[in-house]
Parts: C-alpha cells; sequence; structure tokens
C-alpha cells in the first residue's frame, strides 16, 4: 500500500495551519511584549515623577512639584489601565501557545503514519525481493543437477504463489540423501 496522495496532502495542510497558528503566537507575544514595555516606561515615568517632586522640595520650585505630581499620577492610572489588559493579552498567547502545540501533535502525528507506512512498504519490498533472489537461486541450482523443477514458481489464478507446487526443505534433503 503506497502512502496516498491523500496523506501527503493532509501532512502539507498540517504544516500550513501550525505555520498559521506559530505566526498568530509570535505576533500575540510581540503583542505582550510591546504591552509590557509601555508598563515598564509608565513605572519608570513615575519614578520620575517622584524624583521630581522630592528635587523640587529641596529647591521649593512649585511648578516643579505640580509637574511631578502630575506626572506621577498620570503614569499610575496608564499603569493602571495596561493591568487588564496585559492580562488579557496573557491568557490569550497562552490559548495560542495550546492551539499551536495541537497543529503541532497533528502535523507530527500525520508525518509519523507516513513514515511508518513508508517502512512498511520498504519491508515488504525487501522480502518480495529476497524472494525472487531465493526463486532465482533455487532454480539456478535445479538446472546445474539436471533436475526438471520449474524455474520460476508457478502461480495460482488468483496471482498468490502455488506453495504445493515447491518441495519442502525436509523432502529435499531426503531426497539428496537417498542419491548418495
Amino acid at each position: 500500500m503506497a502512502v496516498s496522495r491523500g496523506l501527503r496532502r493532509l501532512v502539507r495542510v498540517r504544516s500550513l495551519e501550525e505555520e498559521q497558528s506559530r505566526q498568530a503566537l509570535e505576533s500575540a507575544q510581540g503583542e505582550l511584549h510591546r504591552l509590557e514595555s509601555t508598563l515598564e516606561a509608565a513605572n519608570e515615568r513615575e519614578r520620575q515623577g517622584r524624583r521630581l517632586v522630592q528635587s523640587s522640595a529641596r529647591t521649593g520650585e512649585l511648578s516643579d512639584r505640580l509637574a511631578g505630581l502630575e506626572e506621577t499620577r498620570s503614569a499610575s492610572r496608564h499603569a493602571l489601565a495596561l493591568g487588564p489588559i496585559i492580562e488579557a493579552k496573557g491568557g490569550q498567547v497562552a490559548t495560542l501557545r495550546q492551539a499551536f502545540l495541537v497543529k503541532r501533535v497533528e502535523r507530527r502525528q500525520a508525518e509519523t503514519l507516513i513514515e511508518q507506512t513508508e517502512k512498511r512498504e520498504a519491508i515488504e519490498e525487501g522480502r518480495r525481493g529476497q524472494q525472487r533472489l531465493d526463486g532465482w537461486y533455487s532454480s539456478r541450482l535445479y538446472k546445474k543437477r539436471g533436475e526438471t523443477e520449474p524455474l520460476a514458481t508457478a502461480a495460482e489464478p488468483n496471482g498468490a504463489p502455488a506453495e504445493a507446487s515447491k518441495p519442502s526443505v525436509e523432502e529435499d534433503l531426503s531426497a539428496k540423501l537417498r542419491k548418495t
């Protein structure tokens, strides 16, 4: 049984699905990374606002103090808004990662099925080759001894080899012993 074109097509489709799933995962991971970077930037802005408030307390600059307080408040609101978005994106990344792994398993299963079929075919072809070689060698031996054994094994009408026409190993050995 040869590997069908449909099975090879299935592997190709599974590979394409896996690639699409991988790209969706990478895109979501990139978006998550961008959101996390934005959160880190908001946290840094908040720290800078606090430092500005501390430095204005030493210098007495009211405008720096107000700017620092506003910067701190704005950055903390931004970080607070990013939290749920990052959490949702993290869940989406986990879902996409799971989908990607499922697609990878499906592709590998199809590839394994093809490999097993090809291995079975190779084993069968080896057996058939060995049978042909055995038949050839056997017919060569019969020719050398001058016996009237057919060169090739006879086949039944359905294509199956006729086992009854071949002498068994025991019969062959007993015939040889009788001749000596």
